[in-house]
């Protein structure tokens, strides 16, 4: 029997925020039952396994960043843009560490087409089209964009940054300048 006020997605939102409180890879069954106080079998009611209730908090997770890129990015363009939507993963990484986590798991092709993963490729495009990128260039700045955003704010998370000057806020800023000026002028084949 359903215990009663138990949902799939109140299950994937208390995953989420234990995600947020100890780490993505602590996210259990076990854990999340201890919390809800029932019983494990309680929450494969709601969720198949472990891997399933990781892929729905990392959609969780996708969803959330894609909506707040998309209120980020409206009516902006070009540096704006850039900025904005930087912005939004940093805050988000450093708001929802866990969550963040999660948005990283490699989800299965069919799985990946069908989450919000598609819509951040869709956003950064829009950006990038206010940069005169197209075709090949434009899918290598997408992915220059996303390991810059990914390695910045996990090396910060990780303290990488503590220990020097200037503060990891300058540096972020800067490299966005950097990173305006390099898309304006992407060398061209």
């Amino acid at each position: 029997m359903v215990r009663a006020g138990l949902t799939t997605e109140r299950v994937v939102q208390a995953g989420a925020e234990l995600a947020d409180e100890l780490g993505f890879e602590q996210v259990t069954p076990s854990e999340l039952a201890r919390r809800f106080d029932v019983k494990v079998a309680s929450l494969y009611s709601h969720v198949k396994n472990a891997h399933d209730l990781r892929t729905r908090i990392a959609l969780l997770a996708l969803d959330e960043l894609a909506d707040r890129a998309a209120a980020a990015l409206a009516g902006r363009a070009g540096r704006e843009a850039l900025v904005a939507f930087a912005g939004v993963y940093r805050d988000y990484a450093r708001e929802h560490p866990g969550r963040f986590a999660a948005a990283q798991l490699r989800l299965d092709p069919e799985t990946a087409a069908a989450s919000a993963g598609v819509r951040h490729a869709q956003l950064m495009r829009a950006i990038l089209r206010g940069y005169d990128l197209t075709g090949p260039d434009q899918t290598h700045a997408v992915r220059l964009l996303g390991s810059f955003f990914r390695g910045f704010v996990a090396l910060e998370a990780d303290g990488g940054f503590d220990h020097s000057s200037p503060a990891s806020a300058d540096t972020w800023a800067r490299l966005l300048d950097v990173l305006d000026s390099l898309l304006r002028d992407w060398p061209r084949p």
